[in-house]
């Protein structure tokens, strides 16, 4: 099994049209992922790498049946465009798009809760179930079927772990992106909940990084509610004191949201906490 995106997946893609939404359906498709839609406001009528495309998803979904949506619109834009998705009854909405203000994101946010959404980012390389869809921006090839889950605040980051799980012959289930802003849609904890549900993953890797409470607050669900082993990552441990750095949600107040108290936070509940990314697939042997 996978969480999230299997092969039933129906794709739609906003801003199809522009360069980025272009290249990379043409990618999405290549995976195998199911595209059946794509909307571009005043590009009705028009096909994308075969895809077609409507001007509202409302449209979209009532001739394809698309049931998930992934954002390639400019920042400016994209709020609108999450919530024209969620109203026209899509559950599972991915935004690519980084430099989305946080009032936006507060407001967003809180309609999507009201409308039982769930929303992948925003500022994320999206998610993936190796040989079943991908949707968003990760490298296809270098992700196999396997049962670990992999949560990551990091997409860079993500992709050298997913390589070296795939070199080491442990491949995935799900990865997926959550996104580096201070605001988004789905956590750490309700990923950890979804891979801690689905029968086929056997162990998750989190890689967190400097800033907020959010591995912080993992830990403690793990610790409460998780079966299952984790291995975990923290990326930051050599940002210099008192530098803002990396990602929006990267911020650092006091001893909050240091890499040393996010660390300690796992290791006081039996996670194991690597040093560098390509010691996790030795931890996760240990533990599997």
């Amino acid at each position: 099994m996978s969480i999230l995106v299997n092969e039933d997946t129906r794709l739609l893609v906003q801003g199809i049209t522009g360069r980025e939404g272009t290249f990379h359906t043409r990618q999405m498709l290549d995976y195998g992922t199911r595209i059946v839609a794509g909307v571009t406001p005043g590009k009705g009528g028009m096909k994308v790498e075969g895809v077609p495309v409507f001007d509202t998803v409302q449209q979209a979904v009532e001739e394809t049946e698309a049931n998930a949506s992934i954002i390639y619109v400019p920042a400016r834009f994209a709020p609108d465009a999450i919530l024209e998705a969620a109203c026209a009854g899509i559950p599972l909405i991915v935004c690519v798009t980084e430099g989305i203000p946080v009032l936006d994101m507060i407001e967003v946010c809180y309609h999507l809760q009201r409308m039982n959404v769930r929303l992948i980012g925003p500022n994320c390389p999206g998610l993936i179930s190796p040989g079943k869809a991908k949707v968003g921006i990760m490298p296809g090839h270098i992700h196999t079927p396997g049962p670990v889950g992999v949560v990551s605040r990091s997409g860079t980051l993500t992709y050298e772990v997913v390589h070296a799980l795939t070199r080491a012959e442990l491949g995935q289930s799900t990865c997926v992106g959550i996104g580096g802003d201070p605001i988004i849609g789905s956590d750490f904890i309700s990923i950890l909940r979804l891979f801690e549900a689905d029968p086929d993953t056997k162990a998750v890797v989190l890689i967190g990084e400097i800033g907020g409470d959010d591995e912080e607050r993992a830990a403690l669900f793990i610790r409460a509610e998780m079966t299952k082993p984790v291995v975990a990552f923290v990326a930051g441990r050599t940002a210099p004191p008192g530098k803002r750095m990396g990602h929006a949600g990267a911020i650092i107040l006091g001893t909050s949201g240091t890499a040393s108290a996010k660390i300690a936070a796992f290791q006081a509940v039996g996670v194991s906490v690597a040093e560098y990314p390509s010691q996790i697939p030795a931890l996760l042997k240990e533990v599997m």
